[in-house]
């Protein structure tokens, strides 16, 4: 029988299928962060259990942790206290822990596949929406909640029902200026943030089979973002060539044994989905957000859309707008902006930085931008300097900070001020996603990286 990859996958990880109920999936990888696993912990100590299988555990803190004078205590006394408490959990339960100041350290969708621990053909998991990263590698990866991080870790187990499948295909070229990021926000823009809820994507086509392994991830993570469970990519060449002779990768004859199984995750000729949708990647371009969810973008060098033309109710739609504080017809071209964020579990790679670099490369900050750039790890962190990324930024007025979540949610000291304009490469721009009152525009490093300089929204392809 033929199936698709999503199904190969899924099926050989059913422990047991519950009749009309769920299917009881086991987790190959647990990640977890400081902000949704202390509640787990504590369901544990009172029902007097121990982690299952630790060494299937994987701890990193990010949300909380400043991203400045990362060797001063912590300020923030409950960013504080959950970092300590992640510590404890883990050092309780022999889970290998990479906490603030480990060189190790980072965003926990930036460090699994860094260090090998995201493989194909995987199931991942962690209490964190943007888990659907790690589908770039061919795993099935999702956000569980507090209860289910209690319930993986004391059975390695979820009881999850089984989503349907949809297919997203692009075929073509990218033009010059389009980022894998532009690619995300395009589909999302065309099936709206609800427009996959229900189904686990699979993508496929020359655009992304060209796509790096850090655009692939890209894509992945913001598969969350139209209401899809996860995303995944068919693990190839580029695939393992990424994650071959890492930490956490299997080494010599177990290599060789992996990737027997690897290659055979891909979808049949023949499977059947769900739901299948095809997009041309010639006419994606530069994007850019003008509301206040994900699904409200457009091309940068368009209009605001009118509210005669959306899905959306007007009184939501107008009310997005007066959030922004942008009127429908409007260009968003020229609009001034404050701050400019490079960073998250969306943006935050060694490409990215690449991305912004060629960008500002021989050009100055502008004076009126506050600009917040954070690698994700600390090994995106020493490729910045190793590669002259560092001083090109240093030259051109902006300052490296260290790694952490930072502004992609403002649990942290990097929140954005009432009524300022950031343009973000995160990927959420909700009402005070970034800080109460503060108003996100979503954006490739490219674009980011022009509006730095501009101080303005500004077309990156009139700056090559």
């Amino acid at each position: 029988m033929s199936t698709t990859l999503f199904d190969k996958v899924w099926d050989s990880h059913v422990v047991n299928k519950i009749s009309n109920g769920p299917d009881v999936l086991f987790i190959d990888r647990h990640l977890i962060h400081e902000v949704t696993s202390p509640v787990a912990f504590i369901g544990l100590k009172n029902r007097g259990i121990k982690v299952m299988y630790p060494e299937k555990t994987f701890a990193t803190a990010d949300h909380n942790t400043p991203t400045i004078n990362q060797h001063l205590p912590v300020l923030d006394a409950l960013s504080a206290n959950q970092l300590k408490v992640l510590e404890h959990n883990s050092n309780e339960h022999g889970i290998l822990y990479w906490g603030l100041g480990h060189k190790k350290n980072g965003i926990v969708h930036v460090v699994g596949p860094e260090y090998g621990i995201t493989q194909p053909g995987a199931t991942i998991v962690c209490g964190d929406s943007h888990t659907s990263t790690h589908g770039a590698f061919g795993a099935i990866a999702f956000g569980i909640g507090t209860s289910e991080v209690e319930m993986v870790l004391s059975t390695q187990c979820i009881m999850q029902p089984k989503p349907k499948k949809m297919r997203i295909t692009i075929n073509g070229n990218l033009s010059k200026g389009v980022t894998p990021k532009d690619v995300a926000l395009y589909i999302i823009s065309k099936l709206s943030t609800a427009g996959a809820t229900g189904y686990f994507v699979e993508y496929s086509g020359e655009v992304f089979t060209k796509m790096s392994m850090e655009g692939r991830m890209t894509v992945c993570n913001l598969s969350i973002e139209m209401g899809a469970r996860g995303g995944m990519i068919a693990p190839d060449n580029k695939t393992f060539e990424y994650i071959k002779d890492r930490e956490f990768t299997p080494k010599a004859e177990k290599w060789e044994k992996a990737m027997a199984y690897w290659k055979t995750l891909k979808t049949d000729d023949s499977a059947i989905f769900d739901k299948e949708i095809s997009f041309e990647g010639g006419v994606i371009t530069p994007m850019i957000t003008y509301g206040t969810n994900p699904g409200m973008g457009m091309g940068i060098s368009n209009e605001i859309p009118k509210v005669k033309d959306q899905n959306s109710a007007s009184a939501s739609y107008f009310k997005s707008l007066s959030y922004m504080n942008y009127n429908e017809g409007e260009s968003m071209l020229g609009k001034k902006i404050d701050f400019v964020f490079l960073g998250s579990c969306t943006n935050g790679r060694i490409e990215d930085f690449r991305d912004f670099a060629k960008i500002i490369k021989g050009r100055k900050k502008a004076d009126n931008v506050t600009a917040w750039l954070v690698p994700g790890s600390h090994l995106v962190e020493k490729a910045i300097k190793d590669e002259g990324i560092l001083k090109i930024l240093n030259e051109s007025g902006f300052e490296l900070r260290e790694p952490g979540c930072s502004a992609c949610l403002a649990m942290n000291d990097d929140k954005i001020p009432r009524g300022k304009y950031a343009v973000s490469t995160s990927n959420r721009n909700f009402e005070g996603r970034q800080g109460q009152g503060s108003r996100t525009i979503l954006a490739s490093p490219l674009v980011a990286a022009a509006a730095a300089v501009t101080g303005i929204i500004t077309d990156p392809r009139t700056l090559f």
